[in-house]
């Protein structure tokens, strides 16, 4: 399909596992904190985020321990663990770009009809430490982020009215992509109508991400017919 013939579109790309893998940064900040906070830094130790927001992560944490949930206490945590994550991220030996990303976000940026934004669960300003520090934040203007909201599809529905609004026409006038890794985006895309792009780089494969509803699914996003099945 040309670019004359294709639908304005927004593009909601995950973060972790999609993008890039921290090394483990984020863990090793969210358990900081509740060392420091409460004395209890195991809280995470056999949690899986893959596809959480963070707002969730840390209310699911202060419940396990029967600990108060206001929201007054998570916006406290969540303020500490921005800080904490600042000082873990650029100390991550294991920080990694996942293949292909650097040249795909070069790439789609050429078109004028396509809006690229943030699907994530991370807090706004945790992506924006993530990708400055991958030197890609560059490529994204907007998205929907766990401050946002701690439900996924929820998220990503404010994150692709922003896109929408970038590129100045009715959310209704476009096709909306979601790039993830995990059965959780698979399914937030879907509750929001979204078409959805799936890699292996989050940890899960594609037979899992085809079961959970994902039509398109790579190794890599340096695999080729990733551009095609984003653009449509």
């Amino acid at each position: 399909m040309g670019a004359l013939s294709r639908p304005p579109t927004v593009l909601l790309f995950d973060v972790d596992g999609t993008l890039i893998y921290a090394g483990g940064a984020g863990r090793r900040a969210i358990s900081r904190v509740f060392a420091e906070r409460y004395g209890q830094p195991r809280l995470f130790d056999d949690v899986l985020f893959h596809g959480m927001t963070d707002r969730a992560i840390v209310r699911g944490a202060l419940a396990r321990a029967g600990l108060d949930g206001d929201e007054r206490t998570i916006d406290e945590i969540c303020a500490a663990y921005l800080v904490a994550l600042a000082d873990e991220v650029p100390r991550s030996t294991r920080f990694r770009i996942h293949p292909g990303v650097p040249a795909l976000l070069e790439q789609l940026g050429g078109h004028a009809d396509v809006a690229m934004g943030l699907g994530t669960g991370n807090l706004r300003e945790g992506a924006r430490i993530k990708l400055e520090h991958a030197r890609l934040m560059h490529h994204f203007g907007f998205g929907g982020f766990g401050c946002d909201d701690e439900d996924r599809p929820s998220l990503l529905r404010l994150g692709a009215e922003r896109g929408a609004a970038t590129l100045g026409v009715p959310l209704a006038d476009c096709r909306v992509v979601v790039i993830g890794d995990t059965p959780r985006d698979v399914a937030a895309a879907q509750a929001v109508g979204a078409d959805v792009v799936t890699v292996e780089t989050g940890g899960f494969t594609s037979a899992d991400l085809r079961a959970a509803g994902a039509p398109r699914s790579f190794v890599t996003l340096a695999d080729e017919g990733v551009i095609a099945a984003i653009l449509g």
